[in-house]
């Protein structure tokens, strides 16, 4: 029986994503830009209601490096510095009131320091997984490598959301958690500026970790791989493939912003206005 159900945040995406995806800009009688904080504050209640947590936490990415900068300088490199951008066009312009809102509910969240938000959750995953059910909310597919007998990733579009669990991931590309970040690091990732191997696609990668069973074994006997193009390219590209693995395998590592203990929520009977009012951000 488990004893509660962890819902983890992934608060820079979908920051990110209401910021970018509302249908217009609304500002307050003050002139503040408030589309963004509407956005998270309504969707993050219709998540909460969904879920019905025990635990809970929002977790951001805060502008720190990081040790895969270390494993390669070109790590997320084509992403926008946001500082250069102006308040309307910067999504970090409104996260200090997000943060406030989520002061005012009482739901615990933390910015990263030293790593990554994928770090923490990955630390989560790993401690509670074997005794707890986790729901990871979040489009970032990195997370796919931590889905579990009891940990799915739920990608939230209001009436379209949806749950990714080991049928989801078995049906869509014909592999287990287990081999994702392997299958990633042979497709690459756009996102994070990691270039994969010319040639090979999803179906590809799918059949070679099918045949293979990991990234190392595919390596390992890449004499057996029938294609030529495909042994060549995969050949040429070892270190890229060990490297690529290096920055997508999340291990778990960092140290947690909260204990469990902490991380207890009860229900919020607030809605989106109410927050709104509570923070002093009313139209």
């Amino acid at each position: 029986m488990m004893e509660s159900k962890i819902l983890i945040v992934d608060g820079s995406n979908l920051l990110f994503q209401m910021f970018f995806g509302m249908p217009a800009r609304i500002y307050n009688n003050d002139g503040i830009g408030i589309w963004g904080v509407l956005g998270f504050i309504g969707a993050l209640l219709k998540i909460i209601r969904q879920i019905a947590p025990t635990h809970m936490v929002v977790l951001f990415d805060g502008e720190n490096d990081n040790e895969r900068l270390a494993i390669d300088k070109n790590y997320k490199s084509n992403r926008p510095d946001y500082s250069q951008f102006p308040a309307e066009e910067n999504p970090y312009s409104q996260l200090p009131y997000i943060q406030r809102a989520l002061r005012h509910m009482g739901i615990p969240y933390a910015e990263t320091t030293d790593c990554e938000v994928d770090d923490w959750v990955a630390g989560y995953v790993y401690r509670y997984r074997e005794h707890h059910k986790l729901v990871i909310s979040s489009f970032d597919s990195d997370f796919f490598q931590l889905i579990h007998e009891n940990v799915s990733v739920l990608r939230y579009r209001g009436k379209n959301s949806y749950f990714c669990d080991v049928s989801y991931l078995r049906e869509r590309f014909g592999i287990c958690p287990e081999q994702y970040a392997a299958f990633k690091s042979l497709l690459g990732d756009t996102a994070d500026n990691i270039k994969g191997v010319d040639g090979v696609g999803p179906k590809r990668a799918a059949a070679l970790l099918h045949m293979f069973g990991s990234l190392e074994g595919i390596l390992t006997n890449v004499e057996k791989i029938n294609s030529p193009s495909v042994k060549s390219v995969i050949q040429e590209n070892r270190e890229r493939l060990r490297r690529n693995y290096r920055l997508i395998k999340l291990e778990g590592g960092a140290a947690l912003p909260f204990p469990l203990e902490e991380m207890a929520v009860s229900e919020i009977e607030m809605t989106t206005m109410e927050v709104m009012r509570g923070i002093g951000l009313s139209r």
